[in-house]
């Protein structure tokens, strides 16, 4: 992806979240000198991965397959794997209308999905094999909203503004606008979007970005090599 058009992207995204009443933290609009200059203060957002992220998967067509996310807080593993501390994360998203986040699934982390606002988000569903493995005849159990739910392989729950699906380890999603774009919210437990990512598909969780202007602000994926 051009540095540009994720600079473009940001813009957008901030003035869609604003326009639903969500304001991000003032680290969100520090400059790449901003962050180099108070990199010691920011250690905790460094290390937990906090901030914007843009994806095109690595595919090259952000419009048709890509998310947007911005990464609010996140927990830390060690907590999770001694069962006290932080071991939450918090992240909101756009999907734009028919842009689709691929299929996968987390070893890991459990979430909440939330359609924020907009439009209808569209979330695919199957269930995995004992391995853990995509099953296309495998269906299982979410929970809606906090009730119940089976659903069938490859059933595509639509969830209008305000409802959410319960996704667990094994629970492979896919996920789109439909009618439009839409703000969603994820709540889930510590996020580690290095390791924790299973595609169905073989494909990357990062853009490879062509530096054609300077950033306006850093993604997460650029901390370990503008921060170095």
């Amino acid at each position: 992806m051009k540095r540009s058009r994720i600079n473009d992207i940001i813009e957008e995204s901030d003035d869609m979240m604003r326009s639903h009443g969500f304001v991000l933290p003032p680290f969100a609009y520090w400059t790449p000198d901003e962050f180099k200059s108070r990199k010691s203060d920011a250690k905790n957002v460094i290390d937990a991965g906090c901030g914007w992220d843009v994806t095109d998967y690595g595919a090259g067509d952000y419009d048709k397959m890509g998310l947007f996310l911005f990464t609010l807080r996140n927990g830390r593993l060690a907590d999770l794997q001694r069962g006290g501390g932080m071991c939450y994360a918090e992240k909101l998203l756009i999907s734009k209308q028919d842009q689709l986040s691929p299929m996968h699934t987390h070893v890991i982390k459990a979430e909440d999905i939330i359609n924020r606002g907009g439009a209808t988000l569209v979330v695919e569903l199957f269930g995995s094999d004992s391995d853990g493995n995509f099953d296309e005849s495998k269906g299982g159990t979410v929970f809606c909203d906090g009730i119940q739910r089976d659903f069938r392989p490859g059933e595509k729950l639509r969830l209008a503004p305000g409802e959410s699906v319960t996704l667990m380890p094994g629970d492979w999603h896919a996920f789109w606008g439909d009618g439009g774009d839409v703000l969603i919210g994820e709540v889930s437990t510590v996020n580690d979007d290095e390791t924790d990512n299973i595609f169905r598909e073989p494909i990357g969780r990062f853009a490879t970005i062509e530096e054609d202007v300077d950033p306006a602000h850093l993604l997460v994926s650029d901390y370990r090599t503008w921060l170095a």
